[in-house]
């Protein structure tokens, strides 16, 4: 049984910078591809970035040059590391495992909030 827990959600001003943390138990954590996706009010989940087990990255148009995805395959961990914040990006974060060809998530951790305020 999978169990994904995100941490290093808060309040940042426009601008700012944030690092999400997600911690994997329950699988090989190092033969599996990761995501972040998010939710805003009102909106759908959407894909935001995906690693690969050996490393290669992939970014959602709207984050790309603002957003960083790593991963720590030593200690079952994938981070999300957001510069340049902006209100937009005000949405609950939730890390997954992923099926990186279609985006789909799988197996989902209970989300992190994540709000800018101008």
């Amino acid at each position: 049984q999978v169990q994904l827990v995100e941490s290093g959600g808060g309040l940042v001003q426009a601008g700012g910078s944030l690092r999400l943390s997600c911690r994997a138990s329950g699988i090989t954590f190092s033969q599996y591809d990761m995501g972040w996706f998010r939710q805003a009010p009102g909106k759908e989940r959407e894909f935001v970035a995906a690693i690969k087990y050996e490393g290669i990255r992939y970014y959602a148009d709207s984050v790309k040059g603002r957003f960083t995805i790593s991963r720590d395959n030593g200690v079952n961990s994938v981070y999300l590391q957001m510069n340049s914040l902006k209100p937009e990006d005000t949405a609950i974060y939730y890390c997954a495992t992923i099926i990186i060809t279609t985006r789909q998530g799988r197996s989902w951790g209970q989300g992190t909030q994540v709000s800018v305020v101008s």
